[in-house]
């Protein structure tokens, strides 16, 4: 991808979940694009560690990362579908309390904090973006084929939260930009057993390159939206 244009000189990007396929294509990108001043990933083995759901852990890296510089942009590049202790749903049978509180709180109550303990940093002037990695099976509206029942709620959930801080965030910074980004199908280990022959999958570095043009062409009437890998709108 070219490199990054529309944001302010300097300044300091942060990626959550830098440890991730896509967490880590992004910060490599990021930090080859060399438009930043710093650019610093944050997540479980990270100095210091971060609990992303932990106030007073996610307050901490709020704290050092505003320190390194105004912070110009904020991609909270983690999620949660499935690991050997849960699967995605097939049927409401086996719909879990535990297993949907789980999803909820990886998929929509972290990035939460993450709005709550980074928004407030962000410049009043300028553009700023903080930009989470949601799902299009995520949207209401174009739920076709039922099933995955706690990532698609906790996904839709975390869009209802995107949209609602980007108002508040518009009257404090009329120029930043909060969105939810479907970063489409990546070759990951979130994905790998899902892929379906013929769908269209992309390396991480590709689905970066991706996300990152999008971020650079969106302006502060993006704000609250929520985009594909090619920028186009997707449905709530």
């Amino acid at each position: 991808m070219a490199r990054l244009q529309s944001f302010p000189a300097g300044g300091v990007a942060v990626v959550f979940g830098g440890g991730g396929g896509i967490g880590a294509a992004l910060l490599a990108a990021l930090r080859n694009d060399g438009g930043f001043d710093d650019v610093i990933t944050f997540g479980r083995t990270s100095s210091p560690p971060v609990d992303i759901l932990e106030d007073s852990s996610l307050q901490r890296a709020g704290q050092v990362a505003a320190r390194a510089g105004e912070i110009r942009l904020v991609i909270d590049a983690t999620g949660f579908l499935h690991d050997d202790q849960q699967e995605p749903e097939k049927s409401w049978r086996q719909l879990d309390a535990q297993n949907l509180a789980r999803s909820f709180a990886l998929n929509a109550i972290a990035p939460a904090l993450m709005m709550k303990h980074m928004l407030p940093l962000i410049p009043r002037s300028g553009k700023a973006v903080f930009a989470t990695l949601s799902a299009r099976v995520g949207s209401i509206e174009d739920n076709r084929l039922g099933g995955w029942y706690a990532y698609r709620s906790s996904k839709a959930a975390l869009n209802q939260l995107v949209r609602t801080a980007s108002i508040e965030l518009r009257r404090r910074c009329p120029e930043a930009i909060c969105v939810a980004l479907h970063p489409g199908t990546v070759a990951t280990g979130l994905s790998a057993p899902f892929s379906s022959a013929g769908l269209e999958v992309h390396s991480p570095a590709v689905a970066a390159g991706h996300l990152l043009s999008v971020i650079d062409a969106l302006g502060p009437e993006g704000n609250g939206g929520f985009f594909d890998w090619r920028g186009e709108t997707v449905p709530w």
